[in-house]
Protein backbone atom coordinates (compact mmCIF):
# COMPACT_ATOMS: atom_id res chain seq x y z
CA UNK A 1 0.00 0.00 0.00
CA UNK A 2 1.39 3.41 -0.88
CA UNK A 3 2.01 6.27 1.53
CA UNK A 4 -0.90 8.40 0.28
CA UNK A 5 -3.40 5.63 1.00
CA UNK A 6 -1.88 5.13 4.45
CA UNK A 7 -2.23 8.85 5.19
CA UNK A 8 -5.85 8.75 4.01
CA UNK A 9 -6.48 5.72 6.23
CA UNK A 10 -4.96 7.64 9.15
CA UNK A 11 -7.24 10.60 8.46
CA UNK A 12 -10.20 8.24 8.19
CA UNK A 13 -9.29 6.78 11.57
CA UNK A 14 -9.07 10.30 13.04
CA UNK A 15 -12.46 11.15 11.57
CA UNK A 16 -14.01 8.02 13.04
CA UNK A 17 -12.31 8.42 16.43
CA UNK A 18 -13.33 12.05 16.54
CA UNK A 19 -16.87 11.04 15.58
CA UNK A 20 -16.82 13.51 12.69
CA UNK A 21 -19.01 12.31 9.85
CA UNK A 22 -17.98 15.03 7.39
CA UNK A 23 -14.27 14.22 7.59
CA UNK A 24 -14.92 10.47 7.58
CA UNK A 25 -17.13 10.60 4.48
CA UNK A 26 -14.79 12.97 2.62
CA UNK A 27 -11.72 10.84 3.29
CA UNK A 28 -13.58 7.62 2.52
CA UNK A 29 -14.68 9.00 -0.87
CA UNK A 30 -11.13 10.08 -1.73
CA UNK A 31 -9.75 6.73 -0.61
CA UNK A 32 -12.35 4.89 -2.71
CA UNK A 33 -11.48 7.00 -5.74
CA UNK A 34 -7.85 5.97 -5.33
CA UNK A 35 -8.58 2.31 -4.65
CA UNK A 36 -10.97 2.05 -7.61
CA UNK A 37 -8.35 3.70 -9.83
CA UNK A 38 -10.58 6.69 -10.53
CA UNK A 39 -7.67 9.02 -9.89
CA UNK A 40 -8.67 11.15 -12.88
CA UNK A 41 -11.48 12.60 -10.73
CA UNK A 42 -9.10 13.85 -8.04
CA UNK A 43 -7.60 16.75 -10.07
CA UNK A 44 -11.15 17.80 -11.00
CA UNK A 45 -12.12 17.78 -7.31
CA UNK A 46 -8.91 19.60 -6.49
CA UNK A 47 -9.70 22.29 -9.04
CA UNK A 48 -13.47 22.61 -8.56
CA UNK A 49 -14.21 20.98 -5.19
CA UNK A 50 -14.01 24.20 -3.22
CA UNK A 51 -16.43 25.94 -5.55
CA UNK A 52 -18.83 22.97 -5.49
CA UNK A 53 -18.64 22.91 -1.69
CA UNK A 54 -19.37 26.64 -1.45
CA UNK A 55 -22.39 26.19 -3.75
CA UNK A 56 -23.75 23.32 -1.63
CA UNK A 57 -23.12 25.30 1.57
CA UNK A 58 -24.87 28.35 0.11
CA UNK A 59 -27.87 26.20 -0.88
CA UNK A 60 -28.06 24.96 2.71
CA UNK A 61 -27.91 28.49 4.10
CA UNK A 62 -30.55 29.79 1.65
CA UNK A 63 -32.91 26.81 2.01
CA UNK A 64 -34.92 28.42 4.88
CA UNK A 65 -35.54 31.41 2.61
CA UNK A 66 -36.79 29.14 -0.18
CA UNK A 67 -38.97 27.14 2.22
CA UNK A 68 -40.61 30.29 3.58
CA UNK A 69 -39.17 29.98 7.09
CA UNK A 70 -37.39 33.30 6.56
CA UNK A 71 -39.82 36.00 5.52
CA UNK A 72 -39.27 39.63 4.49
CA UNK A 73 -40.46 40.62 7.98
CA UNK A 74 -37.74 38.43 9.49
CA UNK A 75 -35.10 40.15 7.40
CA UNK A 76 -36.39 43.60 8.38
CA UNK A 77 -36.41 42.62 12.08
CA UNK A 78 -32.69 41.87 11.86
CA UNK A 79 -32.03 45.59 12.13
CA UNK A 80 -33.99 45.96 15.38
CA UNK A 81 -31.61 44.01 17.64
CA UNK A 82 -27.95 44.79 18.20
CA UNK A 83 -27.00 41.08 18.18
CA UNK A 84 -28.48 40.67 14.70
CA UNK A 85 -26.74 43.80 13.39
CA UNK A 86 -23.47 42.52 14.86
CA UNK A 87 -24.14 39.14 13.20
CA UNK A 88 -24.48 40.91 9.84
CA UNK A 89 -21.20 42.78 10.40
CA UNK A 90 -19.38 39.61 11.45
CA UNK A 91 -20.85 37.78 8.45
CA UNK A 92 -19.47 40.48 6.16
CA UNK A 93 -16.03 40.25 7.81
CA UNK A 94 -15.93 36.44 7.63
CA UNK A 95 -16.98 36.51 3.96
CA UNK A 96 -14.18 39.00 3.35
CA UNK A 97 -11.70 36.70 5.14
CA UNK A 98 -12.92 33.73 3.12
CA UNK A 99 -12.36 35.65 -0.11
CA UNK A 100 -8.85 36.61 0.98
CA UNK A 101 -8.29 32.99 1.97
CA UNK A 102 -9.11 31.60 -1.47
CA UNK A 103 -6.58 33.91 -3.09
CA UNK A 104 -3.96 33.26 -0.41
CA UNK A 105 -4.31 29.48 -0.69
CA UNK A 106 -3.92 29.70 -4.46
CA UNK A 107 -0.82 31.88 -4.22
CA UNK A 108 0.80 29.94 -1.35
CA UNK A 109 0.22 26.22 -1.82
CA UNK A 110 2.81 25.36 0.85
CA UNK A 111 0.71 26.81 3.68
CA UNK A 112 -2.33 24.84 2.52
CA UNK A 113 -0.90 21.69 4.12
CA UNK A 114 -0.54 23.40 7.48
CA UNK A 115 -4.00 24.90 7.27
CA UNK A 116 -5.52 21.55 6.33
CA UNK A 117 -3.70 19.76 9.14
CA UNK A 118 -4.91 22.38 11.62
CA UNK A 119 -8.46 22.07 10.28
CA UNK A 120 -8.42 18.28 10.56
CA UNK A 121 -7.17 18.51 14.14
CA UNK A 122 -9.81 21.12 14.95
CA UNK A 123 -12.57 19.06 13.37
CA UNK A 124 -11.48 15.77 14.89
CA UNK A 125 -10.59 16.79 18.43
CA UNK A 126 -12.46 20.04 19.04
CA UNK A 127 -15.78 19.30 17.32
CA UNK A 128 -15.16 21.93 14.67
CA UNK A 129 -16.60 22.02 11.19
CA UNK A 130 -14.41 21.86 8.11
CA UNK A 131 -15.15 25.36 6.87
CA UNK A 132 -12.06 26.59 8.67
CA UNK A 133 -9.47 26.46 5.87
CA UNK A 134 -10.83 29.49 4.02
CA UNK A 135 -11.19 31.56 7.17
CA UNK A 136 -7.79 30.40 8.45
CA UNK A 137 -6.17 31.30 5.13
CA UNK A 138 -7.94 34.66 5.16
CA UNK A 139 -6.70 35.36 8.68
CA UNK A 140 -3.22 34.28 7.66
CA UNK A 141 -3.38 36.57 4.62
CA UNK A 142 -4.54 39.44 6.84
CA UNK A 143 -1.82 38.85 9.47
CA UNK A 144 0.92 38.25 6.90
CA UNK A 145 0.48 41.81 5.66
CA UNK A 146 1.91 42.98 8.98
CA UNK A 147 4.64 40.36 9.37
CA UNK A 148 8.11 40.54 7.82
CA UNK A 149 8.48 38.55 4.60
Amino acid sequence: MDMTNLMLLGLLALGILGNNTAVSIAVAILLLLRLLHLDRAVPYLEQHGLQIGIIVLTIGVLAPLASGKITPQTIISIFTQWQSVLAVAIGIFVAYLGGKGVGFMSANPLVVTGILLGTIIGVTFFRGVPVGPLIAAGMLALFSQFLPK
